[in-house]
């Protein structure tokens, strides 16, 4: 009985101590130590892609010159009221299957596969001849980054800033749990309309300094679980199938005694 006992909590100790090794992240970091990075690393450029939503508004100093140029959402402070918010919201620009958007009194404009500055710049060139000195706003209101897997809250996170590290992501998501597998997370990622995978391991201090930092619009994060978690898995179906099996045997068991009487 004793070396069964042995033999049932040894495996699982030293099961509990490697995994409990690989939890903390860049864990290839001294402790107590004040480091520099080599490389400075700068968010990526946000280029815009079919089915983007942007909000754009214009703005002069004459606020009438530049409203034919707005398509505000009228919004009204009550149903049945004729009184507007004071402050309009903004319709998104679409960008179609052609990378277009249709703007007010200009037209179709192509920006799709130019990041927000250049379609800023572009957008106040086509401006000038009707308006004078404009200031131009963009923002992408879809950008969002989906984390799933052994995390506390999986989900897809719109990013206002349109910026975002993949810790951060995962800050949103609430912190992988105890059975993630730091090591290896599956990166997807959309790169010129094709999949691009990639495997990040969170125990190494690379990362911080990996292209990957940074996350990109429509990123996946996936954390795979861990060993514990699988053989955890497979004891309580393991369990659940001893249970069924002891319930029918008993339920035998009692037919065939009522039977014999």
């Amino acid at each position: 009985m004793k070396k069964l006992l042995l033999l049932i909590v040894i495996p699982t100790l030293l099961l509990s101590c490697a995994s409990n090794k690989n939890i903390p992240y860049f864990r290839d970091i001294p402790l107590n130590a004040h480091l520099m990075s080599d490389t400075t690393l700068l968010p990526p450029d946000v280029h815009i892609v079919i089915g983007d939503a942007l909000s754009i508004t214009v703005a002069t100093i004459d606020p009438t010159a530049s409203l034919p140029f707005n398509l505000p959402i009228a919004s009204y402070v009550a149903p049945g009221s004729e009184q507007l918010y004071s402050t309009p919201n903004f319709q998104p620009y679409i960008v179609d299957n052609s990378g277009m958007i249709t703007f007010p009194v200009i037209g179709k404009i192509h920006v799709a596969g130019l990041n927000k500055d250049e379609v800023v710049h572009l957008l106040k060139q086509k401006l000038l001849p009707y308006l004078k000195n404009p200031v131009v706003v963009l923002q992408i209101m879809n950008f969002k980054v989906t984390v799933l897997g052994e995390v506390n809250h999986p989900g897809t996170y719109t990013i206002p800033n349109n910026q975002v590290t993949i810790l951060q992501a995962l800050g949103y998501a609430g912190d992988m749990t105890v059975f993630g597998k730091r090591s290896n997370v599956l990166l997807v990622r959309d790169y010129d309309g094709k999949k691009e995978y990639v495997r990040i391991n969170f125990n190494k201090s690379a990362l911080l300094n990996s292209p990957y930092y940074y996350l990109h619009q429509n990123d996946v994060l996936y954390v795979e679980p861990n060993s514990t978690k699988i053989i955890n898995a497979d004891n309580q179906n393991t369990s659940l199938y001893i249970s069924v099996i002891s319930t029918l045997v008993t339920t035998i068991a009692v037919l065939v005694s009522l039977f014999r009487k």
